[in-house]
């Protein structure tokens, strides 16, 4: 099948799914349709025809794209066009997470898989509020328990629906620390360090009394004799 004519079918399909695909499952999609072809369609056609899809949404005149999140591929509005998209959902819509579960979820995201416990001691404060507002809003997922720790404690991790949300393909994909904080990261600073010169006695020292002086540079450390 050439690409021009298999680009609609991968289009109609990543249009009509109700969850992000995935070039496999594109590929076994479509040679179920097509099953009376006789070479099967490969992944390196499906995303070559993914490819001619995004280039084509890429195009200023339309109002979403095709891209690569939640795990797999899926249109998307673009990013100059959510406040308008937002007006047909309302507050719902609109609606951000809280400062806490904000936290919350973050720690998740980049300590997962990880207890409640954790979580809290992280955070310092009690996190069953947030965790259950995650959970209900799946952007978190049990995957089960800790076996060793008292209790078996449940753990969690971040869901597709995460991804997703937060328009990303996985977890690795998420930012390092310096690239969200950027210049804010300072370096930590010296206070009222001066350089000591190779040629000055850096020894300090101290009297009987357990007192700190000033060294006498021209004082030679113990165990050195005068040139």
């Amino acid at each position: 099948m050439e690409i021009s004519d298999l680009i609609p079918h991968i289009e109609a399909l990543i249009f009509a799914s109700d969850k992000p695909l995935t070039a496999m499952e594109m590929a076994e999609l479509l040679n179920n349709a097509f099953g009376f072809m006789d070479d099967k369609l490969t992944l390196d056609q499906i995303q070559t025809g993914i490819d001619g899809i995004v280039a084509k949404y890429n195009s200023e005149f339309y109002p979403f794209e095709v891209r690569e999140s939640g795990g797999g591929w899926q249109f998307l509005s673009k990013k100059e066009f959510h406040k308008t998209i937002a007006q047909l959902n309302g507050e719902k819509f609109l609606k951000r997470l809280s400062v806490a579960a904000l936290e919350t979820l973050a720690i998740i995201a980049y300590k997962q898989p990880i207890t409640k416990g954790e979580i809290e001691s992280i955070r310092g404060v009690n996190s069953d509020y947030s965790i259950q507002k995650l959970l209900e809003k799946e952007l978190i997922v049990i995957t089960g328990r800790h076996e060793e720790l008292p209790g078996k404690p449940l753990i969690y991790a971040t869901s597709k629906s995460f991804m997703d949300y937060f328009g990303i393909n996985q977890t690795t994909d998420l930012p390092r620390l310096r690239e969200v904080l950027g210049e804010s990261l300072e370096e930590p600073s010296l206070i009222n360090y001066t350089p000591v010169s190779p040629e000055i006695n850096p020894a300090l020292v101290v009297s009987e009394e357990g007192e700190l002086l000033e060294n006498d540079p021209s004082t030679p450390l113990s165990g050195e004799e005068d040139d």
